[in-house]
């Protein structure tokens, strides 16, 4: 045990000559001014009704004296508000000032005294927590004012009333201090014992600017900071779709401090503040007129009201004077579960409130304690010897009176929610006292530093402990106001928060029924603007706040899939957005297709064009002995007529859906199919044009033998192999999905792989025709009746017509117009081929059978050689 502890313990016991010891309140010890015998009856009716008249109600009404105390080995401070309006004496600067009038009973702060005195009673009788060491307390009425609070920490901290020369004992005569009642009251009590280390523990200041451990070094408190309720709340107006809510608030640390840190929430939620005003109980009412008429005139229809129960106290009046309905009140924990506020008369206002609260707890004992208090609330004696104090006479207690009976804030134990702070805060300080006698952490070490580590259970189950800010752990009961069958409005839990679970699960619903303002089975809407459906995103007004917003439809391609979207998201590449912009849809998937009209066509032409050049095969098959078939040269014809076959065959792989095989074959296909054809054409010019100089007198020049021409077809179209094979070996043609040509839908195609390689094969194709039209151009003047070679000059006229317009069709055509226009050219320029070599000879040997004889087609030649 430190040594100034041992002096605290063998310090004499404080003894006021001024003062006499009345055993009225069951508290054990309590203390009033000598002169002073009249009961404490008077006060719980209202101090102020008799006009300061009453001696008793003069002292109990001033902070220069303890109300309550008792002698012990260790003492505890108290500050409560006791009273609630304090009158400041006018000042001379010439006399002493008189003391400070305290008015205006508040039996809630005195049932909270009780609760204090109870808890050290109730520690006295423990044989495990100081055992053998006497707690005692000194409890002071701050009257809810910072100045009487300053006056009763000076005096808890200097041990006298009134300190006269230098009588100072140069340590304090409480070792911690509970309370104040207040945020402003408390941050000047924990700024003077700040410099000492005398710890103050608050049971009902939630002010987060208390927090700071650089400012406030020895403060703790029982209840949550209002860091957490802030948030709390801001999540509850979030939750139920309120993003367009007023606010109000009380005009000290309190209510200034909990609302800043509301307004950042709900920012941060996306939650806007249409006003914010603030008010004191003591404003002029033409000021808390105002702020009613700012509140009923905005188009908000939610309220969050960061009060202490006494600006509450006159908003409600005035809201009621003038008749403010119909807005849903969400209230902070100061006055939610407050009973003088939940009154019938006051339900047309405040009917379905909601708000965070403390949680409900039970203290066994503490409801016998106060029922001790009989003689206050009867108003009658149970000694005839306290008659003669000089006071008014009254009648004498017969025992048959029932306090159960009696309904009062200052009897109920029903809720205990800020009692239990009390109750959590002088046990928190007796361990810590316990701590400090068995030196759990050596010695040189005072109570605040031991009640730092405190860490222990209640009766009730919950634990104390303190973060490294001094704060417990938060956590809140969500209650609504709501009517009981009898018409009286009570507070039911209808959600909770708990501030230690991680984001997301901190505020949890409970599935009760929610009663609401105005209508009760209809939650309000408070909103600036009407909800941007999905497929729409907010877009700003100029001059308005976020939550003030017009609705912008999402352009093509993008899309909002949830409701108050602010921004649309656009699509990926595959994806485009569906008719009302709400969700991606994959993309039309287009190519040319064997089930469109266009595909069908193009198919039907290709095979009308393969059906006839095996006609003109077998005709040519038929008649293979007439002459103008042998002249022709047949195997060349027929190899002729079997490559364009494979030419309007070749155009049907570019139909369909696209894949590996049929985009490696289309154009190996239609290069190797168009190279055969245009070799034998090739080889036909050359043949007939060998074979008509053989034909005239005196030419040496050897005929052309079947074999050259099998070479020089097989050659040509052997290139054109190569050429195929290393494409397909380097860089074949795969499929591609083309998302840049349309933006609303993917272009499935061919892509060509390596572009040299495809012109290559196009290339060979065209240097192959050009070659028969130059052979073909200069035999054009032969014998009418070997004509053969006009035809394959205006055969390859329309070829070299066809593939020239091609390429800047193939190029320019969007889609599956681009294969279509391929298709289109294979097709025109087979049919050209078909019908300009071998239409005339079939239409000889079909209709003009008299001219397919050798005698008409050497005639004209033998003649003109004559």
């Amino acid at each position: 045990m430190t040594s100034s502890f041992s002096d605290l313990l063998r310090r004499k016991r404080h003894s006021l000559q001024h003062v006499l010891n009345l055993d009225i309140l069951g508290g054990g010890g309590q203390v009033f001014p000598d002169s002073v015998r009249t009961p404490l009856t008077e006060c719980v009716k209202e101090c102020d009704a008799a006009a300061g008249e009453d001696a008793l109600c003069r002292i109990l009404g001033s902070p220069e004296f303890p109300m309550l105390s008792k002698e012990g080995d260790v003492t505890i401070g108290g500050a409560f508000t006791i009273h609630t309006k304090i009158s400041v004496p006018p000042l001379s600067f010439t006399d002493t000032p008189p003391p400070l009038t305290c008015s205006s009973m508040n039996l809630i702060d005195f049932h909270l005294a009780q609760t204090m005195i109870f808890a050290i009673e109730e520690i006295n009788n423990s044989s495990s927590l100081l055992p053998n060491i006497s707690i005692g307390y000194r409890i002071y009425d701050s009257c809810g004012s910072t100045l009487s609070s300053m006056r009763a920490v000076m005096a808890l901290m200097n041990g006298q009333e009134r300190t006269v020369g230098k009588t100072c004992s140069g340590q304090s005569a409480v070792h911690a201090i509970i309370g104040a009642s207040d945020s402003s009251s408390t941050i000047v009590m924990s700024r003077s014992t700040g410099a000492f280390q005398i710890p103050v523990i608050s049971y009902f200041a939630t002010c987060a600017c208390l927090s700071n451990r650089k400012e406030f070094p020895s403060f703790f408190r029982t209840i949550p900071s209002d860091f957490y309720q802030s948030r709390a709340l801001a999540q509850l107006v979030k939750y139920f779709g309120w993003t367009w809510v007023g606010a109000v608030r009380s005009d000290n640390a309190y209510g200034n401090n909990g609302m800043a840190t509301f307004v950042e929430a709900a920012g941060l939620e996306g939650v806007c503040i249409e006003y914010s005003e603030a008010i004191l109980w003591n404003n002029p009412r033409e000021q808390i007129a105002r702020v009613v008429e700012v509140i009923s005139r905005a188009s908000s229809k939610v309220v969050v009201a960061f009060l202490s129960q006494w600006e509450m106290d006159v908003l409600l009046e005035e809201a009621l004077a003038q008749n403010l309905t119909g807005l849903q009140w969400v209230g902070s924990e100061s006055w939610i579960t407050i009973d003088r506020l939940a009154t019938r008369r006051s339900s047309a206002v405040l009917g379905g409130t909601l708000g965070f609260t403390l949680r409900k707890s039970k203290i066994p004992g503490l409801r016998e304690f106060l029922l001790q208090f009989w003689e206050t609330t009867f108003s009658c004696r149970f000694s005839p010897q306290q008659e003669k104090d000089g006071g008014p006479r009254q009648s004498q207690c017969s025992g048959s009176e029932r306090l159960e009976e009696i309904s009062n804030p200052f009897t109920d134990t029903s809720e205990l929610r800020f009692s239990n702070n009390v109750y959590k805060a002088v046990y928190a300080v007796a361990h810590s006292i316990h701590d400090l006698l068995t030196c759990r952490h050596g010695e040189g070490q005072g109570v605040l530093r031991y009640l730092r580590d405190v860490n222990f259970p209640m009766k009730s189950g919950e634990r104390v402990s303190f973060d490294e800010n001094g704060d417990p752990t938060a956590i809140y009961e969500l209650v609504n106001w709501q009517r009981d069958q009898a018409g009286e409005t009570v507070f039911v839990t209808v959600g909770n928060y708990n501030a230690s679970l991680p984001n997301g699960d901190q505020f949890a619903m409970n599935g009760i029924q929610i009663v609401w303002a105005g209508n009760p089975l209809k939650r309000p809407r408070s909103v600036c603007s009407d909800s941007c459906l999905p497929g729409f995103r907010q877009a700003e007004i100029k001059g308005m706040q976020v939550c003030c917003f017009s609705c912008i439809p999402c352009a093509a391609g993008e899309i909002s899939n949830l409701t108050d979207s602010a921004k649309c998201t656009q699509c990926s590449l595959e994806y485009w957005s569906n008719g009302d912009k709400s969700r991606c849809v994959p993309k039309v998937v287009e190519f040319l297709s064997f089930h469109e009209t266009m595909g069908i066509l193009l198919a039907a032409i290709s095979l009308v064009g393969a059906c006839l050049t095996i006609a003109v095969s077998l005709v040519f098959f038929c008649f293979r002995e007439t002459p103008i078939v042998k002249a022709s040269n047949s195997e060349l014809s027929f190899l002729l007529l079997f490559s364009l076959t494979l030419c309007f065959l070749c155009s049907l792989t570019f139909i369909g859906r696209p894949s590996e095989w049929s985009c490696m074959l289309r154009h190996t296909a239609f290069g190797i199919t168009f190279a055969l054809c245009m070799s034998c054409v090739l080889a036909k010019t050359i043949a007939v044009v060998i074979a008509f100089q053989a034909t005239m007198p005196g030419n040496t020049v050897p005929q052309c033998s079947i074999p050259l021409q099998r070479i020089s077809v097989f050659s040509c179209t052997l290139l054109q192999v190569v050429i195929c094979v290393l494409w397909l070996a380097l860089a074949p043609s795969v499929p591609f999905k083309n998302t840049a040509h349309a933006t609303e839908k993917v272009i499935l195609e061919c892509d060509v792989g390596s572009a040299v390689g495809f012109w290559a094969v196009l290339g060979y194709v065209g240097l192959l025709a050009l070659l028969c039209f130059v052979l073909a151009f200069l035999a054009r003047k032969l014998p009418d009746n070997f004509s053969e070679a006009k035809f394959i000059t205006f055969s390859m006229l329309i070829f070299c017509a066809v593939w020239i317009t091609f390429i800047p069709a193939y190029v320019s055509s969007p889609g599956k117009f681009t294969v279509a226009v391929e298709i289109f050219a294979i097709l025109a320029s087979s049919f050209g081929l078909l019908f300009c070599i071998f239409g005339p000879k079939c239409y000889i040997i079909l209709l003009k059978p008299e001219k397919n004889t050798k005698k008409h087609i050497m005639g004209k030649s033998h003649a003109k050689s004559q």
